[in-house]
């Protein structure tokens, strides 16, 4: 299914800002579909190829108070013949228009009303607007209601949100909605009247304050100061309350969050200005309780993980200073130079967990391990040997996971270029080059040394950091590994790893 921008730009030549408008309804449109107990269908005024003009269905919405009258996908839909006529009168005005009686859709009795969009930048520049799109509202009347203050507090709030609609001036591009925790209808709506007071407040919404501490009755207080009482901290309720008095003068919506007597909700502030005139506002209300304790234990859980990563960093950099102070002791070459390998193989595992330290997402930039490895493997080239090392390209960052054994793998290669390759040579270089694509990660570590000996063989090495390499690629990052000689002398040592195999 196209999204609405692909359908806007293939059917229409809309303004971008008219097409940001229509975009932001559509954003919105879930609160006027709870509220009105209807679905919405976004009609935009389209040409065809004959150059008559005509409607095309955009979007759908279906409320979530309420069964459907659509049950079946209308976007891209035409409307029905009965209903073109109501549609071409409402972009000539800014009346929200009813079909004088219900009409059979589908075997579903169904009211039909239609509500022009006006674009909000076009009226600041005229003084009236154009109407750039109609929403139909259908209704189900076959779904059984019964009439109760909530349906009409609903829908009294629905009408005055649609005028404005109607004007152009909701919603407003400060207007938006700020994630998965922005209350909805059904969570609790408050009405206030033109004062601040209480005109009507849901279930949900009464029980949302009462868990943050409001003991009295909701209805007839005055709501920034209920929220600026129950809140925990005052600079947060105040920042409520001015909230909710802004909405008042008919600010743009906004949100905010609230926590009292050990309970979280956030509210969110919409002006109600039909036609211009100041009518209140409404106030819907989230209890986020739960979700904040959910949070909290998360970032608990992280901070943790990130203090076990800095505390097996320190201990594995006391365990490298052991190990050097170890090797200096140690009268035999063969055995210090067997410590000094550990020291380096340590101390490349504590820079990997001094960034996963560092990291909230348990996710590290290997280039940044890389680049402060690789200047502390100089001392393994011959003394005297002058070995440019370089990388082009960039790994990236990658899951935790794979960051030890790819890091671990990558120094055996660079040491075992370093050691074997220019054992007998003065100067040299060694370059290790990344290339990254979204299934593959591809590294080749490549030198001018001396080459590799023609009874050469990968399988059959017995030398311990190949063997660690070995196992590091078959059994930790499920890759694969080549060795050979490079065309112009030296040796190439490629590294290839799924990014996306199974178990990460």
């Amino acid at each position: 299914m196209s999204t609405l921008s692909n359908l806007l730009a293939a059917h229409t030549d809309l303004s971008g800002a008219s097409v940001a408008h229509l975009q932001r309804i559509v954003a919105e449109w879930q609160l006027l579909a709870d509220l009105s107990f209807a679905d919405f269908l976004l009609w935009v005024p389209v040409t065809s190829q004959d150059g008559t003009r005509r409607f095309l269905c955009m979007a759908q919405s279906r409320p979530t108070t309420t069964a459907t009258a659509h049950p079946e996908d209308m976007v891209g839909s035409a409307p029905a013949e009965s209903l073109v006529s109501q549609l071409q009168r409402a972009t000539t005005d800014t009346m929200l228009r009813r079909e004088d009686q219900p009409r059979w859709h589908r075997g579903r009795s169904v009211r039909r009303e239609v509500v022009p969009v006006r674009a909000p930048q076009a009226r600041e520049a005229s003084g009236q607007g154009d109407v750039i799109a109609v929403l139909g509202r259908d209704t189900n009347l076959a779904a059984p209601r019964v009439p109760s203050t909530l349906e009409i507090s609903y829908l009294a709030v629905a009408a005055d949100l649609l005028q404005m609609v109607a004007d152009g001036t909701f919603p407003t591009a400060q207007s938006k909605d700020e994630g998965r925790s922005t209350p909805r209808v059904g969570d609790g709506l408050v009405r206030i009247s033109s004062t601040g007071r209480v005109l009507y407040a849901s279930p949900n919404a009464a029980s949302a304050f009462h868990r943050l501490g409001w003991s009295d009755e909701l209805v007839g207080a005055d709501l920034a100061g209920v929220v600026r009482e129950v809140a925990d901290d005052a600079f947060e309720g105040t920042e409520a309350a001015e909230h909710v008095r802004g909405a008042l003068a008919g600010t743009p919506s906004q949100r905010a969050e609230l926590e009292g007597h050990g309970a979280s909700a956030v509210l969110r502030a919409l002006p109600l200005h039909p036609r211009g005139v100041p009518s209140g506002a409404v106030v819907l209300a989230r209890d986020v309780t739960d979700v904040r304790r959910r949070d909290r234990a998360l970032l608990s859980k992280d901070a943790t993980i990130r203090e076990i990563h800095h505390r097996v960093k320190n201990n594995l950099q006391t365990v490298a200073a052991l190990l050097r102070l170890q090797a200096r002791r140690t009268p035999h070459a063969e055995a210090q130079e067997a410590l000094t390998e550990s020291v380096r193989r340590v101390a490349s595992i504590a820079l990997v967990h001094e960034a996963l330290a560092a990291s909230v997402d348990e996710r590290v930039d290997i280039d940044e391990v890389l680049d402060r490895v690789l200047p502390m493997m100089n001392d393994l080239a011959r003394p005297g040997a002058r070995v440019a090392m370089s990388r082009t390209g960039e790994v990236g960052v990658l899951p935790a996971v794979m960051a030890t054994p790819l890091v671990m793998v990558l120094t055996e290669l660079v040491a075992n270029a370093l050691e074997h390759g220019f054992a007998e040579r003065a100067s040299g270089s060694v370059v290790i080059t990344a290339t990254r694509t979204a299934a593959v990660l591809e590294v080749e570590v490549a030198d001018d040394g001396r080459g590799l000996p023609e009874t050469f063989s990968l399988e059959r090495a017995t030398g311990l950091g190949l063997q660690i390499v070995r196992t590091l690629v078959d059994s930790e990052l499920a890759g694969a590994l080549s060795i050979r000689p490079a065309e112009d002398g030296g040796t190439r040592a490629v590294l290839k790893v799924p990014l996306q195999h199974r178990g990460r």
